[in-house]
């Protein structure tokens, strides 16, 4: 009859203090990184509605030459994916002027179409940032294509 045995040397296993330390050294690590990726993932929002808003603008602009005028308020932002039905209705549309419908800014929120827009220009393009309310700072701030 064999006794239990007992390795050592390259052989030897594990013990419970050591699978502890290596348990704790990966929760450090991924808690870590986990923040950074969280901070990462705020940047590449604004990042995101930045362009957004830069790219509807542009869409406004071609829908301004085309039509001689910028969609009205009640029209909104739907002018740049459908021919609005809403008078005054353009008659020089040549859209969509948007790959698909404008919808929600990186945070869900409607983007915010003004007419006029602000300091004697057109119109302004509007998000409202991670609050979805006007003002704030940080991830919060207003992200407009007035440039305020």
């Amino acid at each position: 009859m064999t006794g239990p045995r007992h390795l050592s040397g390259p052989d030897a296993g594990w013990t419970f203090v050591e699978s502890i330390i290596v348990i704790a050294i990966i929760i450090i690590l991924s808690g870590t990184v986990s923040f950074s990726a969280v901070r990462y993932l705020e940047q590449a929002r604004v990042a995101s509605t930045r362009a957004q808003v830069d790219a509807v603008t542009l869409a406004l602009h071609a829908y301004y030459l085309d039509t001689g005028a910028y969609p009205t308020e009640p029209q909104g932002l739907g002018a740049l994916w459908e021919k609005p039905s809403l008078s005054p209705v353009p008659s020089g549309w040549a859209g969509p002027y948007v790959e698909r419908p404008v919808g929600t800014d990186s945070w869900g929120h409607d983007l915010i179409y003004r007419r006029p827009g602000p300091g004697g220009l057109p119109f302004e393009v509007v998000s409202y940032g991670a609050d979805g309310r006007p003002g704030g700072g940080g991830h919060d701030a207003d992200i407009s294509s007035a440039g305020r």
